[in-house]
């Protein structure tokens, strides 16, 4: 009975361990842009609401790190976070390594939001966490800076195509929503 409750709220996904538990799509480690070791994104961002976006540093929408930037200052205090991961899968946008990337974002657009190392996120060789992105939306990026909005608790609630810009009130709202939704207890 007791491995049967276990197993019927964790398909819930309602988590047990502790309350950075933000569900199984966030179970995930990546290396940060031009760094060292691992970040699990569970335990440092579980319990946030975050935005991940695909990025890349020759695109029309690359002014969009300003914005993504913005966002992350203005609401990082309230528990929310960009997460930045480098493309090249589109058009060869992303061509440099980590080390350039990584200045080219700092030096021109000011990013201090999280970036992680650079990965692909279409086709048989997308990482993990864009195979489950697209699954649970139906939709895969179909270009660079595609937004995925993801609650406190680890679900997808919401995407983005690239041509909606940080600061397009629909984004807005539904991040907000998100901010103002409770806090889950675990």
């Amino acid at each position: 009975m007791r491995n049967s409750l276990i197993a019927m709220v964790i398909a819930a996904g309602v988590g047990l361990a502790g309350s950075a538990w933000a569900g199984p799509l966030l179970e995930r480690s990546f290396r940060p842009l031009a760094g060292q070791g691992q970040v699990n994104l569970n335990q440092t961002y579980g319990g946030k609401v975050l935005l991940i976006v695909n990025t890349a540093s020759k695109c029309g929408f690359t002014p969009q790190y300003e914005g993504l930037e913005a966002l992350q200052q203005t609401l990082s205090p309230r528990g929310f976070a960009v997460l930045g991961f480098p493309s090249n899968d589109f058009k060869g946008q992303e061509p440099g390594t980590e080390a350039q990337i990584q200045e080219f974002c700092t030096l021109t657009y000011g990013v201090k939001f999280p970036m992680f190392e650079k990965v692909h996120v279409v086709g048989e060789e997308a990482t993990p966490l864009y195979r489950d992105l697209t699954r649970a939306t139906g939709v895969a990026p179909a270009w660079n800076f595609h937004k995925y909005l993801i609650s406190r608790d680890g679900r997808v609630v919401a995407q983005f195509p690239s041509k909606v810009r940080p600061d397009d009130p629909e984004l807005r709202a539904a991040i907000e929503r998100e901010l103002a939704a409770p806090v889950p207890r675990h």
